[in-house]
């Protein structure tokens, strides 16, 4: 594909489409943590009262920012859109909310929690085989980590606000595979969840050795 493809616009894009519309994101996400209950509520069970959390693609800090923080985890959420997080400055000063591109991130710390919630299938796959490094890098032993994929290998397109959004999968062997490369044991895996809107999300923690 050249530069000028549609799908390597949309992808290079994403950060810029949640930029521009920031605030509609804000207006139509639901904020309270409905259909991501039960996994959330999987997530935190598996961490120590007052846990370090990041939320990678954290957005504007709602709903899974502000519920981990009300469960008493120290969240740190990391987005590359400006305007979305200065949303979640705003709201939640009790956590601590990063500008930065998650794909290169060096926090220079590890996390009792990782999470990437509707935002590593985003990436290209090249570049989320180098969030999932990214990922062991940050977590300590025995850390949790839960992310939403595809349900396949392959390339979605979607729209928001007018303009095309990317979304990528790599397929499940091969994410079976990466973790294992960086640790993780994989708890569970649950393509299209019909529980949780047909998202498909993976539950993961590091070996502590």
């Amino acid at each position: 594909m050249t530069p000028n493809d549609p799908i390597v616009r949309a992808a290079a894009d994403v950060t810029g489409l949640y930029s521009r519309h920031a605030d509609l994101w804000d207006r139509v996400r639901d904020p309270d943590l409905r259909l991501e209950a039960g996994w959330m509520g999987r997530f935190a069970a598996l961490l120590p009262p007052a846990s370090r959390v990041l939320d990678l693609g954290c957005g504007t800090g709602r709903p899974l920012g502000a519920w981990l923080l009300s469960q008493g985890f120290a969240v740190t959420g990391v987005d590359s859109s400006a305007p979305a997080i200065a949303l979640a400055r705003e709201r939640f000063p009790e956590g601590t909310w990063l500008r930065a591109e998650m794909r290169g991130l060096d926090l220079a710390g590890t996390f009792d929690g990782l999470l990437a919630w509707d935002s590593l299938f985003h990436l290209t796959p090249a570049d989320q085989r180098a969030l999932l490094k990214v990922m062991g890098a940050h977590a300590a032993p025995g850390a949790v980590l839960m992310f939403t994929s595809g349900p396949d290998a392959g390339v979605a397109m979607g729209e928001f606000g007018g303009d095309p959004l990317h979304h990528a999968s790599l397929s499940p062997a091969e994410y079976r595979d990466r973790l294992a490369a960086e640790g993780f044991d994989v708890l569970d895996f649950t393509p299209e969840d019909p529980d949780c809107g047909g998202h498909s999300v993976w539950l993961a923690r590091r070996r502590l050795g």
